[in-house]
């Protein structure tokens, strides 16, 4: 056990595994003693089990890698409490300001997905179905973070074996340089490939929180639209177009709420989601997105002329909790104006309150406005609050819309797919400003509107950005054209990507800096 210890110590000293009992704390025991583990069929199971449950413990990093450079986030303190993670949000990296570290802390778990690939892939005791199956989901999951990598850093190290659990220290050895984002995608998509093919026409459980033939399909037709949008590989369209045809067994939800309702875990509309229960597991730090009651102190209120009481604890988050309830974290009233006032995704992702002077008469001076994120309150048990919705990876609306911008750039109507979407956000209304077909760069703007509305708090907002276009650039940059980008094409054209920290190339001099960060690495 202490020479395992030590291969993994090894792995994450030299390749930025933020930490080593994180790579440890899913394997059983008497897998480190002897060659007592990989016997049995439970054992294999209780592994892929441990993947997904630390697939679910980087739910919070999807979360901020897919959504906080995005746009839809404010770096205003609105209720005297200070906001974290304001370099992100502000645009604001370099070599000594990441955001994050550790390439995100990823190869800890792909380090487990190589490992537990390499024994069942060698193993005989499994039937064949089985295997394929269990083989299926750790292709598709190990894409899935390499994808992550991918979006965020450009090119980085690929890994496909668990070189340090085979018995290779050797630092020197285990060094790797960052491969070209070329290879980065090529390996994806090959595992894809891979994970299809393990399943293949096995049927997507009724479970939707176990990686399925649904979840990579998704995946797939993710992977293959950024590679057509992003990289140009124009044939990659179709490819994706068929990928997301295949997936199976869903539709959308009657209403927009229902989609994370605590009560309707595994409900038609969710392909694909991590999983949290009341008095196992909550959602992380979505405590962080509501308010804190301390702080409204006698001048708050939910109407914005200043009727009605004055708010005190409106969502019913003061009582017991095991998050803080605070805001640290704060989307944009402008975000929140997005939304028509029929629109239900509004009310079901905001709550908006707002501080008002009373002084002299009305109309009163409104010198706060602010929202609470309400989407994921989770559910009260025993007086006590629990934030245990399930975190969406892959729904209907999102292959829909994807669909959407597949057939927009095909040069199609995507007025069926956005319609959809739209009808259901209304329901039982109507929608008052359907969606027309107009220009590609009309269209583009549009169905971005739909999913940044769509998704807030669901790790998509700056992969859009990035995805997706106005003309031939990116989204991402700002242009009088569309009112979305955050970043300026002269100046920052190359900052789409993330930084690393030195101490990475420190520990692997193979390993260069993100291409347009300056860096103090010795040449």
């Amino acid at each position: 056990m202490k020479n395992l210890k030590y291969y993994i110590l090894t792995f994450a000293i030299f390749f930025g595994v933020s930490s080593c009992s994180d790579t440890l704390d899913l394997a059983p025991e008497d897998y480190f003693g002897s060659g007592n583990f990989w016997q049995n069929e439970a054992q294999v199971s209780n592994f892929m089990v441990g993947i997904h449950k630390q697939l679910r413990d980087n739910q919070f990093m999807f979360v901020r890698l897919g959504e906080m450079r995005g746009g839809g986030y404010s770096n205003i303190d609105r209720q005297n409490t200070s906001l974290n993670e304001l370099p992100i949000i502000e645009q604001r990296l370099s070599e000594n300001s990441t955001g994050v570290t550790s390439w995100a802390g990823f190869y800890g778990a792909i380090l487990q997905i190589n490992l537990f690939i390499q024994k069942v892939e060698s193993i005989t005791f499994l039937n064949d179905a089985k295997k394929k199956y269990l083989l299926g989901q750790a292709y598709g999951i190990r894409a899935f973070y390499y994808f992550h990598l991918l979006r965020t850093y450009g090119g980085v190290p690929i890994r496909l074996e668990p070189e340090a659990l085979n018995g290779n220290t050797d630092p020197v050895a285990l060094r790797k340089v960052r491969a070209p984002e070329t290879e980065v995608l090529s390996t994806i998509k090959a595992d894809i490939s891979k994970s299809l093919t393990s399943f293949g026409t096995t049927a997507s459980p009724t479970e939707k929180s176990q990686w399925s033939p649904n979840a990579s399909a998704m995946l797939k037709g993710d992977v293959f639209l950024w590679s057509a949008k992003v990289y140009g590989t124009n044939a990659d369209l179709a490819e994706a177009k068929s990928a997301l045809q295949s997936v199976t067994g869903t539709a959308l939800q009657s209403t927009f709420p229902s989609v994370f309702a605590y009560s309707q875990k595994n409900n038609k509309e969710i392909i694909f989601a991590l999983r949290n229960f009341v008095g196992e597991s909550e959602m992380q730090n979505v405590g962080a997105y509501t308010y804190s009651t301390f702080n409204f102190d006698n001048q708050h209120y939910k109407d914005s002329l200043g009727s009605g009481p004055l708010l005190v604890d409106p969502l019913i988050i003061a009582a017991t909790n095991s998050q803080q309830i605070i805001q640290r974290y704060a989307y944009t009233f402008e975000l929140f104006k997005l939304y028509d006032v029929s629109d239900k995704r509004r009310d079901a992702t905001f709550y908006d309150y707002y501080k008002v002077n009373k002084t002299g008469n009305p109309p009163y001076v409104i010198t706060v406005r602010n929202t609470a994120l309400v989407k994921f309150l989770g559910v009260i048990s025993a007086n006590k609050r629990y934030f245990s919705d399930d975190w969406p990876v892959y729904r209907e609306a999102d292959r829909l819309l994807m669909l959407a911008e597949i057939a927009n750039a095909e040069g199609s109507d995507p007025s069926s797919f956005v319609k959809l979407v739209r009808d259901r956000a209304y329901s039982p209304g109507t929608d008052p400003k359907p969606f027309v077909n107009s220009t590609k760069d009309n269209n583009e703007v549009a169905i971005f509107t739909e999913r940044f509305k769509e998704f807030v708090f669901e790790g998509k907002a700056w992969y859009d950005l990035l995805r997706m276009k106005f003309g031939s650039d990116p989204m991402v940059f700002k242009s009088a054209n569309q009112p979305f980008g955050v970043l300026n094409k002269s100046t920052q054209s190359l900052e789409i990507r993330w930084p690393i920290e030195p101490a990475i190339w420190t520990n692997d001099p193979l390993v260069d800096q993100t291409p347009g960060y300056p860096t103090n690495k010795p040449k």
